[in-house]
C-alpha cells in the first residue's frame, strides 16, 4: 500500500506542500488494472495523509475515464482544507478536465490541452430504453457542467455548446474563458538553460573578445610602443620621436631580468594552445 501511495503523491517543502500526479485513466476501484490509474479511494486514502498540508499541487495527464470516480475526486478535492493547484501537465480530457477544475490555481503550459464533451455510454432495449439513457446521460452531463460552471467566465448556453462539439480548448482560450487561470511559461530570468554548448561558445567568444582589445591586462609599464616601433617621448624634455640618438629615461634600479611580471613570449601561444584544446573538448561532448 506504502508504494502504491508513493507513486500518487509526496510531500515537499517542510510537508506542507504535496505533489498528486494522476498521469493514468480515471477508473473505478474494481476496474483499476494498472497502477497509474486513479480513483476515488485511492484518493481518500492519499488525502488522509496529508495532515498539516498548506497546499496540494495535483498534476494531470489523463485521457478521462469514468464520471463517477471523477465527480467524486474533484468533490474531494474542492472540500480539502488546503489550498488546490491543479497543472495540466499534457492533456485534461473529459472528466480529467472536471478534475482540473478542482484547482483555487489553475495552472496550464504553452504544450497542454484540455478537452470537454458530454457523457457518453452504451445503451441498448426497447425505444422507451433508449429514450431513458439518452436522458440519463444528459443529467450525468450536468454534473460535469456544473463542476465547469463554478469557474468558467462564459454562460452555461456557450458551455453547452463546447461540450456538444467536443471541444478542444488551447492554454489561451482557456484562460480567456475562465478553465485555466494562468499559462505557465518557463522562459524567467535566470532560469536554466539547456543549451550548454551554445552557452559555453559564448563564454569563449566574449573571452577572444576582452583578450583582443586587452591583451595584457597585467602590464602597467606605461612605456608601449608606438606604431612605428619608437619609444614615446616624455612631452617635457624635448625630445621628439624623430631623435634617433635620444635614449629614453630608465631607471638605473629597474632590474628587467629580476621582474617577476615579465611577460614570457610563450605565454600567448600557450594561452591560444589551451583554448584551441578547450574548444576542441567541447564541440567533441557536445555534437
Amino acid at each position: 500500500m506504502a508504494d502504491t501511495a508513493k507513486r500518487f503523491y509526496s510531500l515537499v517543502v517542510n510537508g506542507t506542500v504535496a505533489e498528486l500526479d494522476i498521469y493514468g485513466d480515471i477508473v473505478s476501484e474494481a476496474y483499476s488494472w494498472d497502477e497509474s490509474d486513479m480513483n476515488v479511494y485511492r484518493l481518500s486514502r492519499i488525502l488522509e495523509g496529508l495532515v498539516g498540508v498548506s497546499q496540494i499541487n495535483v498534476n494531470i495527464n489523463s485521457y478521462g475515464g469514468e464520471v463517477a470516480e471523477g465527480i467524486a475526486i474533484y468533490n474531494a478535492l474542492r472540500r480539502h482544507d488546503a489550498k488546490i493547484v491543479t497543472r495540466c501537465d499534457g492533456m485534461a480530457c473529459s472528466i480529467a478536465s472536471v478534475i482540473f477544475m478542482a484547482g483555487d490555481e489553475r495552472v496550464m503550459y504553452a504544450p497542454s490541452m484540455l478537452m470537454i464533451h458530454n457523457a457518453s455510454s452504451m445503451a441498448w432495449g426497447t425505444a422507451a430504453d433508449l429514450r431513458k439513457a439518452a436522458e440519463d446521460n444528459e443529467k450525468i452531463t450536468s454534473m460535469s457542467k456544473a463542476a465547469y460552471m463554478e469557474r468558467v467566465s462564459i454562460t452555461e448556453k456557450e458551455l453547452t455548446k463546447l461540450m456538444d462539439a467536443e471541444t478542444w480548448i488551447t492554454p489561451a482560450e482557456a484562460l480567456n474563458m475562465g478553465f485555466a487561470t494562468v499559462i505557465e511559461t518557463r522562459d524567467e530570468v535566470g532560469a536554466p538553460s539547456q543549451a550548454a554548448r551554445s552557452t559555453i561558445f559564448d563564454i569563449i567568444e566574449r573571452y577572444r573578445a576582452v583578450a583582443a582589445t586587452d591583451p595584457d591586462p597585467d602590464d602597467d609599464d606605461g612605456d608601449d610602443a608606438d606604431d612605428d616601433g619608437g619609444i614615446e617621448a616624455d612631452p617635457d624634455d624635448g625630445t621628439t620621436d624623430e631623435d634617433p640618438e635620444q635614449e629614453p629615461e630608465t631607471d638605473p634600479d629597474d632590474d628587467e631580468d629580476d621582474d617577476p611580471d615579465e611577460d614570457d613570449p610563450d605565454d600567448g601561444e600557450d594561452k591560444k594552445k589551451g583554448e584551441q584544446a578547450f574548444r576542441s573538448f567541447i564541440q567533441s561532448a557536445y555534437k
